[in-house]
């Protein structure tokens, strides 16, 4: 498990500018992340997903969240997604950690 504080600063310096994280948050250029946890992709009420991210049919859980946040565009072909990814993988742990926490 990761360090929940310094993956929200990940969140912040990665994140914010296309994501929110809090209970009836705002799409904005992805979709609002709250309850991502044990849902399926692409399933964020009122937000615009591609065909690919609607039927990849996986269930968020952290080992997900740590595969697609090292590559989301080799995850999900087609995503809209235009992040690149984080390659080091506690970066990813710490930034996992804080969404489970930040996002339920």
């Amino acid at each position: 498990m990761g360090d929940v504080e310094k993956g929200k600063k990940i969140f912040m310096q990665k994140c914010s500018q296309c994501h929110t994280v809090e209970k009836g948050g705002k799409h904005k250029t992805g979709p609002n992340l709250w309850g991502v946890f044990g849902h399926q992709t692409g399933q964020a009420e009122g937000f615009s997903y591609s065909e690919m991210n609607k039927t990849k049919g996986i269930v968020w859980s952290e080992s997900t969240m740590m595969e697609y946040l090292e590559n989301p565009k080799k995850y999900i072909p087609g995503t809209k997604m235009i992040f690149a990814g984080i390659k080091k993988k506690n970066e990813r742990a710490d930034l996992v950690a804080y969404l489970e926490k930040a996002t339920s």
